[in-house]
Parts: C-alpha cells; sequence; structure tokens
C-alpha cells in the first residue's frame, strides 16, 4: 500500500483519475491534476492563498447567474477563451478569423429585416453595416442568419439592465438572395469589463486595462459551415492594441465611414448624419464528414 508523500502524491492522484469512464475523461482529470500540482510547487503556494483562491472562486459562482457569467468573464480576461477559439477554429487564411463570444450573449433574439434599426430608439450615432456573407470559394450564400448583439453607447448590454425585459441591441438579420445584409443599429464605444465582481476585484490589483476596444458582435451558423463567432471593432478606437480579454484581430478591425444625412444603404432616408461599416463574412465549409471543429 502506497502512504502519500509529497514525492508520490502527484503520481497517485493521477493514477486515481485515469479510472474515469472514458478515455478523454481520463484525459482531462489526469492532465488538470498534473498541471495543477505543478503550479503549486512552482510558486509554494501557501495555504492563505489556497483559501484567497477557494474564496474568490465561491464568489465567483455566487455572482453568476442566466444574465451574467462571471466564470466566462474570468476566463475571457485570463486569455483561455480565446486560446480555445484558436485551438478549435484553426480556418483557411481567407475566411473570416473567430474570436471570443463574450458573456452577455442571449438567445432568442427577434428577426430583423434587411435594413431594420435593431437600436430601436436607444440613443447613439446611426451605423449601417453592410456587406455580403460569401463561402471561401467566393461564392454568395442567401438565407444565412446573422445574429447581431452590442453594448449601447454607456458600455451596457441588455443583459446588465434588470428593468428591461425586451430584445435591446439585438437581433438576427438574414442575407438576400445575392448573400447581401444590412444591419441598422448605433455607433459601439469601448467600455470596462464588470469591475463589480470577483473578475474586477482581481484585475484591479495589476496593471491591467479593463477595457474593451468599440466593437459589435456576430455569430453566423449556417449549414455546411463552421459555426463563426466574431466581433467587428471599429478602426481607431481606443484598446485596439490592449483588449482585456485579448479578443482583437488584424482582419476585423474595420472603417466607420462618416456620411452626411441623405439615402442610406438599404435605400431608405436618413435625416442626421450616420456611419457605415462594409464588411465581408467568408464562412469555412465544414468537414466532409460534417463535423466541425
Amino acid at each position: 500500500m502506497a502512504f502519500v508523500t509529497e514525492e508520490n502524491l502527484t503520481d497517485l492522484a493521477e493514477k486515481r483519475w485515469a479510472t474515469a469512464h472514458t478515455p478523454r475523461l481520463a484525459e482531462l482529470t489526469t492532465a488538470l491534476v498534473r498541471h495543477l500540482h505543478a503550479f503549486a510547487r512552482e510558486v509554494r503556494l501557501t495555504e492563505d492563498e489556497w483559501m484567497a483562491a477557494v474564496e474568490w472562486l465561491t464568489a465567483t459562482g455566487r455572482i453568476s447567474d442566466d444574465k451574467r457569467q462571471e466564470f466566462i468573464l474570468a476566463s475571457d480576461v485570463l486569455g483561455l477563451s480565446t486560446l480555445v477559439v484558436q485551438l478549435n477554429h484553426r480556418f483557411a487564411p481567407d475566411a473570416t478569423p473567430a474570436t471570443v463570444l463574450g458573456p452577455f450573449h442571449i438567445d432568442g433574439s427577434p428577426p430583423a429585416p434587411y435594413g431594420s434599426d435593431m437600436s430601436d430608439g436607444v440613443e447613439g450615432t446611426p451605423l449601417f453595416v453592410t456587406g455580403r456573407v460569401l463561402g471561401l470559394d467566393g461564392t454568395p450564400l442567401p438565407d444565412v442568419v446573422l445574429d447581431v448583439w452590442q453594448a449601447d453607447a454607456d458600455g451596457t448590454y441588455e443583459s446588465q439592465l434588470a428593468e428591461v425585459d425586451e430584445a435591446r441591441l439585438r437581433a438576427k438579420y438574414r442575407t438576400r438572395s445575392d448573400g447581401t445584409y444590412c444591419v441598422r443599429t448605433i455607433a459601439p464605444l469601448g467600455y470596462a469589463i464588470p469591475m463589480d465582481g470577483p473578475v474586477g476585484a482581481l484585475i484591479g490589483r495589476t496593471g491591467i486595462s479593463h477595457f474593451r476596444p468599440a466593437h459589435i458582435h456576430f455569430l453566423i451558423d449556417h449549414p455546411g459551415h463552421d459555426r463563426l463567432i466574431t466581433h467587428l471593432f471599429r478602426s481607431g478606437s481606443p484598446y485596439l492594441d490592449s483588449d482585456v480579454v485579448f479578443g482583437t484581430k488584424d482582419g476585423l478591425v474595420v472603417d466607420f465611414d462618416e456620411h452626411p444625412a441623405g439615402t442610406a444603404p438599404d435605400g431608405s432616408t436618413v435625416d442626421t448624419p450616420h456611419l457605415r461599416a462594409v464588411f465581408d463574412f467568408v464562412l469555412q465549409p465544414s468537414a466532409p464528414d460534417g463535423t466541425r471543429p
């Protein structure tokens, strides 16, 4: 019988967790044990530090609910979310890059016709985002759903507003027969991640900027293609090179061009100056067996 010593503990724990009922679970749990133990040894983790970590994780769970996922935020600021995206979505160079989902996506956004205004009275500079959704070979893709969401001019998402009980700054658009789409909204601004929880408290004890650059979220899930979760970032925005969640990618930074009042991209009339951004989303075809990375 092997009794526990500092030298054999990791090996004993790995062997115990290797009894998991599937090979993949065994691989995950034994690697977790190995790396956790290595971390503790490397930093010579104290009991007080261990308890502080337990309390931090407990607080992170307590503040999380169906509208706020503090664990996703923690994963984001540690760079883990972006790493997982990179490992699982190694798209072709010409495909639109993927980035993080973020903690504020809400399922079930309402459908919006071409050019419909998803801001619906929310104050801000009008913005039209237009372009096409294409296959990797350049073929326009019709009837593709673009699930779009963003923060308001104060940097706040609908899911952060307890008093809001209807869709706000989120909608689902569809491409037309020629693959074109038109989103009407307001110009997003950069914003701080929530700093009132455990993640914010930890960030506040570092020199890390807690801001994100101005962006709009897109989720595109079309049959025969890999699901694309991505952002469009406004060119020239502060924090492009210090995005707290490591989400900025060069291929996702676009110009927001100024236009005077007049005819909008969807043919409607805009009676105030507005902004326009043009971007073609290029989807990666799924593997031949229909699987996704």
